[in-house]
């Protein structure tokens, strides 16, 4: 399976334990029911290895994990810092108006009064706060996706039409 195919839910922050277990830092995009999930595909130096989940404690945005085969320390800590994908295939399908922070990525900005305004290159996340990220003339912008400027989000268009106020391209 190839990075593409996947989306990020989260890294391994340490060891926990003894016996293998490690820590992990759940991203906003991560699984709500794990019982439905048997492993994850952690990311070792480019290469997508799965690695079963025998046991799963969630805990806001951290969890638990001792996954079948790490059963040492010492092997626990060969993961720390290691991404954790799992399959688009196995994530829900996002609502009307909504999108996971991948999928729009390349999506063209479109302004009412302005037209096209630039490439969704990058989503960020500041706490609770998701920004579109894209270039105009050379400059970064952001646009809050939480703001009332996005209109209409045309996935097959792969266009996010906005309704910016007078001077926001100024900021």
């Amino acid at each position: 399976m190839n990075l593409v195919d996947c989306y990020p839910i989260g890294h391994v922050l340490r060891a926990h334990g003894l016996k293998g277990e490690v820590t992990i830092s759940l991203n906003a995009e991560s699984p709500t029911q794990w019982k439905k999930i048997d492993h994850v595909l952690v990311d070792l130096g480019g290469q997508l290895v799965p690695h079963f989940i025998q046991h799963i404690s969630v805990r806001d945005t951290k969890a638990f994990v001792k996954w079948e085969d790490v059963n040492t320390v010492e092997a626990a800590r060969q993961l720390q810092g290691c991404g954790l994908y799992l399959p688009k295939a196995l994530r829900p399908a996002s609502g009307r108006g909504e999108f996971y922070n991948d999928e729009v990525l390349g999506f063209a900005v479109v302004d009412k009064q302005l037209g096209e305004l630039g490439i969704v290159r990058e989503v960020q996340e500041h706490g609770p706060n998701r920004f579109l990220v894209f270039d105009r003339v050379g400059k970064e912008h952001l646009l809050p996706v939480n703001a009332p400027f996005i209109r209409s989000i045309n996935k097959t268009a792969r266009k996010i039409t906005v309704d910016l106020p007078e001077g926001f391209l100024e900021i």
